[in-house]
């Protein structure tokens, strides 16, 4: 499969600034702009970069970044599933995840990561992809967000909406260790009906399987 990426770039208006909002960028590009040291939900904001300059070298990820004009302040990324993981195990070159979003608090709650998840759609060739991400509450900053976890689910589900992404149901045991786990979902207008049934089965793999 050619992982085919067209990019683009656009203007956004928040309260705290105009924010750039492109991609996907290659690691030429990231390697232009500072990453903002608040980046930490998932590592320390440098090893993070690192992290996302090694991404952006696979040649089916996607990266897009919401930035000041020399900050990135917010990113969302899309890569195959991790080989240790149980969407990975029939090896689909059209699955992708949305393996991270994260945006600074300052930038949060004016539409960043909705506008970064439709950014990140535009290209036409995300039509040929089925794309998932996977949603645990553990992941959410309910003590700074001050909401409930069933109020934080529907902010994320309204923003993974803007995406397309919409929730489906698996029989994955770790999201459904919790009921406000959830597995969203995005399936191209171009995926073949044989990719469809093969993700239909990797949803529901049964208890055999564990």
């Amino acid at each position: 499969m050619k992982h085919t990426k067209e990019f683009d770039s656009i203007l956004f208006e928040t309260d705290a600034g105009t924010l750039t909002i492109e991609g996907p960028v290659s690691r030429s590009q990231l390697e232009q702009y500072h990453f903002h040291e608040e980046l930490t939900a998932f590592r320390p904001a440098e090893k993070q970069f690192e992290a996302l300059l090694d991404i952006a070298e696979l040649k089916e990820a996607r990266i897009i970044i919401a930035r000041t004009s020399d900050t990135v302040i917010g990113y969302v990324t899309y890569l195959h599933p991790d080989p240790l993981e149980r969407w990975s195990k029939f090896e689909m070159e059209d699955l992708i995840e949305l393996g991270a979003i994260e945006i600074i608090r300052k930038y949060r709650g004016g539409g960043v990561g909705s506008t970064l998840l439709r950014q990140s759609m535009k290209d036409p060739y995300m039509e040929n992809y089925i794309v998932i991400s996977t949603e645990y509450y553990w992941h959410w900053d309910l003590d700074y967000s001050q909401l409930s976890i069933w109020d934080y689910r529907k902010v994320m589900e309204k923003m993974m909406a803007s995406g397309g992404l919409l929730p489906a149901p698996t029989d994955e045991p770790e999201i459904n260790s919790h009921p406000a786990n959830c597995l969203m979902v995005r399936i191209g207008s171009n995926v073949p009906q044989k990719s469809i049934e093969l993700f239909d089965k990797l949803r529901f793999l049964g208890p055999n399987h564990y």
